[in-house]
């Protein structure tokens, strides 16, 4: 991890701002943060060298690609060490229905979020491609019914 960075008010403008609509021209983001449009060029790319911003992505909606089923799986691998966790982390993320992956602490050793295409298409990943893997112990699979995103990531006390 990289150090923290320093951000004013017109850098939580502007992060804001993109967090809500990426693909907000320079023009419009500029007059958001009340900049002209080459000190937000200049500030987006600081932002960018610094760390702050990396990359941009488009989010799709999973049913509207055909994997209108999404679930956490908690997974539980035994041994819990590195020339096991390295393969496995790299099986999953190889997956094309891995959303996200996350180690954790505590009972359960990753959590995954993935999409599917149904009840059985779940059922296929994790019978043939976790519990069919030799370290994988422990499976819990938790259907999500719907998500909320949370608002902008900011640094604690922004007011931007």
């Amino acid at each position: 991890m990289g150090a923290q960075v320093e951000l004013d008010v017109v850098d939580m403008r502007l992060l804001r701002a993109l967090q809500e609509d990426a693909r907000m021209s320079n023009r419009e983001l500029a007059a958001r943060a009340g900049i002209a449009t080459s000190t937000c060029s200049d500030r987006l790319a600081r932002l960018r060298d610094a760390g702050v911003m990396c990359g941009s992505a488009v989010r799709i909606e999973p049913s509207a690609v055909g994997r209108p089923l999404e679930a956490m799986l908690a997974v539980r691998v035994h041994p819990h060490r590195r020339p096991l966790v390295d393969p496995f982390v790299q099986h999953v993320l190889a997956l094309p229905e891995t959303r996200h992956l996350y180690h954790l602490t505590g009972p359960d050793d990753f959590l995954i979020h993935v999409t599917v295409t149904d009840a059985a298409d779940l059922q296929r990943l994790v019978l043939d491609e976790l519990t069919a893997r030799d370290e994988v112990v422990m499976v819990h699979t938790h259907l999500i019914f719907h998500q909320w995103r949370g608002g902008p990531l900011l640094p604690p006390g922004a007011e931007g």
